[in-house]
């Protein structure tokens, strides 16, 4: 049995947390709000008080918001703890940031890899994630048979971490296109008459087969957005994200100005605010913009 950290039980990382678990693994576990371990405690993990108490395993992983929450707990003080140890961070957060703390680690003599992931929190439950990863050679490996109880593919990217950070903002941006074409073609065919329900059927098991446009087009279809499997404001910084790595590669994307001014629009109502970031069909829809 491993001695596991992990750090951030939110709907995502709860799910992987459990994973692990189930695997027979002994996991130190830690949430800013005590309250979100208390279930996997009561499934046998084990409670950290600190970061630093989950920092303290050979191998720990963290499943944060953004940069500001994993600054938030990996700081210079925190990175000198891990020297000699591995950890990962599943988030989605900028390649900048993920270039500064691969730096950072190999300062301290610590193993950073970057493994964010493709998947709602029913996949990451059923451990059925596509696992984008990058880091040094020696520990993908060592990481690897985790990675294998979290999902169905690990996806090795190459040995600089941020340029997985990179790939997860390009395939959300795909993914954020989407949604927008669903939602503006929904309006359209849905003021002549037609059932949005067919018509994104039509799509999905027609020319636009998978699971962005049948699992959010069936969402998109019914209006329903809630509870949010990922949130408005999630889905808005991780078009930042895709801006900054657009910026940094040369390239000047035609359609982010205009899925920028969706997605203000959106976090500016009140109910999609706080809907999943598929709702962003609904200013189309209901004419928000």
């Amino acid at each position: 049995m491993t001695t596991l950290g992990f750090l951030g039980l939110g709907s995502m990382g709860s799910g992987i947390a459990r994973r692990l678990l189930d695997a027979g693994h002994d996991v130190l576990v830690w949430n800013r709000s005590p309250d979100a371990a208390d279930r996997l405690v009561a499934a046998g993990a084990r409670r950290a008080q600190q970061p630093a108490e989950a920092f303290s395993a050979e191998v720990s992983f963290s499943m944060l918001a953004n940069d500001k929450a994993v600054l938030s707990i990996l700081d210079e003080s925190a990175i000198r703890l891990l020297a000699g140890r591995t950890h990962v961070v599943m988030a989605s957060i900028s390649p900048s940031l993920a270039d500064r703390l691969a730096a950072a680690f190999d300062s301290a003599g610590a193993a950073y890899v970057a493994a964010p992931v493709l998947g709602r929190p029913d996949v990451a439950a059923a451990g059925q994630l596509n696992i984008l990863a990058a880091g040094p050679p020696a520990a993908l490996d060592q990481v690897q048979p985790y990675f294998d109880v979290m999902g169905k593919r690990t996806w090795q990217i190459g040995d600089r971490p941020s340029v997985a950070n990179a790939v997860k903002a390009s395939v959300n941006y795909n993914i954020i296109h989407a949604l927008q074409a669903i939602g503006e073609t929904v309006a359209m065919v849905e003021r002549q008459g037609v059932d949005p329900g067919l018509f994104t059927e039509l799509l999905s098991s027609t020319l636009f087969g998978g699971v962005v446009y049948a699992g959010y087009g069936d969402l998109i279809a019914r209006g329903d957005y809630t509870p949010p499997g990922f949130q408005m404001a999630l889905g808005r910084k991780d078009l930042g994200l895709a801006e900054e790595v657009a910026a940094s590669s040369g390239v000047a994307p035609a359609t982010l100005p205009a899925l920028k001014a969706v997605f203000d629009r959106a976090l500016a109502d009140p109910v999609l605010k706080e809907s999943d970031w598929s709702a962003i069909a609904e200013v189309s829809r209901q004419d928000l913009l």
